[in-house]
């Protein structure tokens, strides 16, 4: 145990000591802002789940991306507090009559961070061409590039470079991205689009330099070179990481202040949620989000004290998949009997203790303006529908039903636990024989991804907020036909033409009406076919040290520490 604690925790002033005596720079410490807000400090977090790695253009998890967040940037940015659109690299962009020709100015000046991938070891200035040769390697499937979806049917040639790859041909330029005479960016798109900003905010078009890919190789996971307000300052994969501010950060704070005002940002890899809330009940992490469910106690302590308690309703969803081309979950019938057999609002009561909502009408979490939820079917739980269910499909009482494996991972919350309950709901309804197999992260999603997955725990927190990105989880062009190649988005594998062609239409539909109606017919297609179990919607808490300042939350869990500040003074 002394030798785990000493790994995990660095000691504060050994950082401090460190920043203060790097490359001749003036620490930000003891600095007072125009307004009061003071520089300084370190921001202690912990982060429980694997972290793969930081390349932009395979973060799919949600540990991934809070750290990312702060290294890289793209054209544009979400809001911390409202998650709207603001400007970022391209201080302003156009967009023509017919609504398909995007042209974005960028930023002069924002430099890339200094790092050895430069001749010179000092970053670069950043300009169009760096955006376009990130967003043609976006348009290029392989193992650096997974999120190739986001442009696929949406720019101009993207479908048909994505298209190349994958049959192992030349990949040809994408037509619709271009660097214009005067050194904007042109994207054109294929039809209108009304989510298109916030394609551009997601993590897989932020820009880093083509130096940072070709110098660290298969290394580039490790060795994150952006923009952002802070930067790499060393990396133990599993142990530590820490960023230490950008001194040439190009933005600054709605006063004139520079921003950041934090001087690092320290994340460690503790697995054990006891041990990270300990960590913080002791003052040595500056936040937590999360919170165990043994540690709910703990969470109405700090409501009643000074610590920071913020929530928010989460713009994500828990669900269970089924494998149907496996033995029994080849039945609609028997997919839907075993939907029928759990009780969410016991998992969400009794459970979950109210840290989560009840997925009533699907995948879709609630709070998006004009979608219309009451047009999803609802899952209710029905007992005795369930049995008659399963005995249509030729399991009455469960008699002739093969053992069933539901596997989860073990580093999220409640995961296990409610996997217990459900197991115990199955056999009593049902008469099912279920068996419970608890995996590592990376081990329980790289089976999922294969396909050699029977019936899984798999959830997902919006990357950009619109119920658009929900439903492509099962957006046939999002899974390769090749099922030896892993699926990273469609990890079901769902391929309905009905679905395909309303998810279709909808993103070519720059309406906001008609798009929502579009999305809607196509969640209640993926419904009726029942190809997950929607469980609940978590609502996100987030529980910050009593002097952590201007820190917003929302429901994506974007954390926005550019601002973030910490007032020591008063504590």
């Amino acid at each position: 145990m002394g030798m785990i604690v000493n790994r995990f925790w660095i000691p504060l002033a050994t950082i401090v000591f460190m920043l203060a005596c790097t490359d001749g720079q003036e620490s930000a410490r003891a600095r007072v802002g125009k307004t009061g807000r003071r520089y300084g400090g370190v921001f202690n977090i912990n982060e429980s789940a694997e972290l793969p790695g930081l390349f932009p253009q395979t973060l799919t998890k949600l540990a991934a991306h809070r750290i990312a967040s702060q290294i890289y940037e793209g054209l544009v940015r979400f809001d911390g507090v409202d998650l709207s659109i603001k400007p970022a690299l391209a201080t302003s962009w156009e967009v023509d009559p017919t609504g398909t020709i995007y042209t974005f100015k960028l930023r002069k000046g924002v430099r890339f961070h200094d790092d050895p991938c430069f001749p010179d070891g000092e970053g670069r200035e950043v300009t169009a061409e760096d955006v376009v040769l990130c967003f043609t390697a976006l348009c290029t499937p392989g193992e650096n590039s997974t999120l190739s979806w986001l442009f696929q049917d949406l720019v101009v040639g993207a479908s048909s470079r994505i298209n190349a790859v994958d049959a192992g041909q030349d990949p040809p330029p994408v037509k619709g991205l271009q660097v214009t005479d005067d050194g904007d960016v042109r994207i054109t798109l294929t039809a209108p689009s009304a989510s298109f900003l916030q394609v551009l905010a997601h993590q897989g078009c932020w820009v880093y330099p083509h130096e940072m890919v070709s110098h660290y190789g298969a290394d580039v996971d490790w060795n994150p070179v952006g923009t952002g307000p802070f930067k790499r300052r060393s990396i133990k994969p599993g142990t530590s990481l820490i960023l230490e501010r950008h001194q040439q950060y190009w933005d600054v704070d709605e006063h004139g202040d520079q921003l950041p005002f934090l001087d690092a940002v320290r994340y460690t890899f503790e697995k054990d949620k006891g041990r990270e809330l300990e960590g913080f009940e002791q003052g040595r992490i500056t936040m937590i989000s999360e919170v165990p469910l043994e540690g709910t106690d703990a969470l109405a302590d700090f409501e009643k004290g000074e610590h920071i308690v913020q929530t928010a309703a989460g713009m994500s969803v828990q669900f269970y998949g089924f494998a149907r081309h496996m033995v029994p979950f080849a039945d609609v019938r028997v997919r839907r009997a075993f939907a029928m057999a759990i009780d969410r609002k016991m998992l969400v009561d009794s459970v979950l203790h109210g840290l989560a909502m009840v997925a009533e009408h699907g995948v879709v979490p609630p709070g998006f303006e004009e979608y219309p939820y009451d047009s999803i079917p609802s899952i209710s739980y029905d007992p005795e529908q369930a049995r008659s269910l399963l005995a249509e499909a030729g399991f009455p009482d469960g008699d002739g039903l093969p053992t069933v494996f539901l596997q989860v991972n073990n580093d999220g919350f409640g995961y296990v636990r409610v996997a217990g309950e459900v197991q115990t709901m199955l056999e009593k309804v049902l008469g099912v024989r279920a068996v419970i197999t608890v995996l590592p992260a990376d081990q329980h999603y790289d089976k999922v991804e294969r396909a050699r997955s029977q019936f899984w725990r798999e959830g997902w927190v919006a990357d950009h907020p619109s119920p658009e990105n929900f439903l492509a989880l099962f957006y046939g062009r999002n899974a390769p036909a090749d099922t030896t190649i892993p699926s990273y988005l469609n990890s079901t594998r769902y391929r309905n033409e009905a679905f395909d062609a309303y998810f279709s239409k909808a993103q070519s539909t720059a309406d906001v009406q008609e798009r929502m109606q579009l999305l809607a017919r196509a969640e209640r297609q993926l419904m009726e076919d029942m190809v997950v179990v929607p469980l609940y919607h978590e609502r996100m808490i987030r529980v910050l040290q009593p002097w952590v300042r201007d820190l917003p939350i929302n429901g994506m869990d974007f954390i926005q520490l550019r601002t973030a500040w910490l007032d020591r003074a008063t504590n």
